[in-house]
């Protein structure tokens, strides 16, 4: 799982995955990777959680989180898969988005947790 490390809300959430959830593969911020080894780019990591599988496919947003909870503890396994149904995605889909455009505005924001303007990277 690839996080925005700048961000505290993404950095206290990569906390408890590690902590309760426990996958099998590193929970890391993107800033500290080589993002081209898993098939990443910067622009595609500011703009969401990212998940890169075993065989190198790469899933975003509220797939991520799906494939996520899929290959955490077994107690999480059906939600990622309820999380995958037609209209469920659509509505994590809504609900990804919302937060991400506003996470700076949530409990344990910051500043630096705001999305960039379109078009831009953080480190642009």
């Amino acid at each position: 799982m690839v996080f925005d490390g700048d961000c505290g809300i993404c950095t206290k959430l990569a906390g408890v995955i590690t902590r309760y959830l426990r996958p099998p593969a590193a929970v890391e911020p993107w800033q500290r990777l080589d993002l081209a080894a898993y098939g990443l780019t910067v622009e595609a990591c500011t703009e969401a959680l990212q998940y890169v599988d075993a065989d190198g496919t790469v899933y975003a947003a509220e797939l991520a989180v799906a494939r996520l909870l899929r290959a955490s503890r077994w107690w999480a396994r059906p939600a990622g898969r309820v999380i995958e149904l037609p209209g469920v995605r659509q509505l994590a889909g809504v609900i990804y988005r919302w937060v991400a455009r506003n996470r700076q505005r949530l409990p344990g924001g910051t500043p630096a947790c705001a999305m960039p303007p379109a078009g831009q990277s953080k480190s642009s």
